[in-house]
């Protein structure tokens, strides 16, 4: 019987589904709606990132509902470019009211339906 190879370490999310963060460099911030423990996005989309700043594919990727000055939209982004982002209230995105329960501070709550 062949032994079964080891998989490769994966590092531990330090975000939570609800939880509001904000990018270390770029001027968003968001709500963790997803997490993929490694990167699970195209290869056109992993190269277009310049090379001196792409993250390493073997750490957790997040899926936001993000939002900016200017205006909302969904992001992937890795985890050494996120911070914790509480601290400045409730993130204005259309879908978060379809998937969560209305901010009262700290995390966004799953809405009930979304439990199940």
């Amino acid at each position: 019987m062949k032994a079964n190879p080891e998989m490769p370490p994966v590092a531990e999310a330090r975000f939570s589904i609800g939880d509001i963060v904000r990018h270390r460099v770029f001027d968003f911030r968001g709500v963790v709606f997803d997490i993929d423990p490694v990167f699970a996005n195209s290869d056109e989309w992993y190269e277009a990132i310049p090379e001196a700043v792409r993250p390493h594919k073997d750490q957790p990727f997040y899926h936001l509902f993000a939002e900016n000055a200017d205006s909302s939209y969904i992001a992937y982004v890795s985890q050494q470019n996120l911070l914790p982002d509480a601290d400045n209230g409730p993130v204005n995105h259309p879908a978060i009211e379809g998937y969560f329960e209305p901010w009262t501070g700290g995390p966004y709550r799953l809405a009930a339906l979304m439990r199940q």
